[in-house]
């Protein structure tokens, strides 16, 4: 009988962590909405499991979190872009943020950018700040499946594969991050999702932006377009 995978507990020591991602090893870890693969993004053999338990193709990049502003720049992106700064500065938040990347990444599969946020979740925020490394943050459930909000059904469905479990209880569900595009044209809208779009209008407004705000708006809604996350 496969084995069930390992719970990782808020307190234990992050070396557990720290070995399972240099192993290549996945993490199961909690976002705003449901859990999460989490992978170096650097690591080909992490992000080679993650596309296999998907079942997902290896050219669709994976979505990023990371703990703080300067790690953005391990993953080859520049921090000091006036556009990203500006929609940075409403970070932590629900909102994910296409950005060109100066070099190709495993997890970027065959695009030359990631979607990347600080998660609106303190307590993965603090993990990733503690690690000092970004993670990819894709539902944790095969391409087409619902995601999975239970750690139970969590761990029955990662059995047989090397996973850690980080159990934070039973999350809420609900829609993904709002994901929007920088680009030099100006913002666009990929994916209406947890942040509101006019109030993510307003923010900006506010913050002074300049630049052209696409009312382009991905013809999938936020509860029927679970990839990429």
């Amino acid at each position: 009988m496969s084995r069930r995978p390992d719970v990782w507990r808020w307190g234990d020591s992050l070396d557990v962590i720290r070995e399972a991602l240099a192993a290549g090893e996945m993490l199961a870890v909690p976002t705003e909405s449901s859990y999460a693969l989490a992978v170096d993004p650097r690591s080909a053999k992490g992000v080679e499991s993650v596309y296999r338990f998907k079942a997902r193709s290896g050219d669709k990049p994976l979505p990023v979190v990371v703990g703080a502003l300067e790690h953005l720049a391990m993953l080859g992106i520049d921090i000091d872009d006036p556009g990203l700064r500006i929609l940075t500065s409403l970070w932590p938040a629900p909102l994910s943020v296409v950005v060109p990347i100066h070099r190709p990444l495993p997890a970027s599969g065959a695009s030359g950018s990631l979607a990347v946020r600080i998660p609106d979740h303190p307590r993965l925020v603090e993990l990733l700040a503690n690690l000092r490394s970004p993670l990819t943050a894709t539902s944790a459930n095969s391409s087409g499946e619902a995601p999975i909000c239970d750690p139970v059904d969590l761990a029955l469905r990662l059995v047989g594969w090397p996973a850690l479990i980080v159990d934070d209880g039973h999350l809420p569900g609900g829609p993904p991050s709002t994901m929007v595009a920088l680009g030099p044209e100006g913002l666009e809208v990929l994916r209406v999702g947890r942040y509101p779009v006019a109030g993510l209008r307003r923010r900006l407004s506010e913050l002074g932006w300049s630049m052209d705000f696409s009312a382009t708006i991905a013809e999938k809604s936020a509860d029927r377009s679970a990839e990429p996350r």
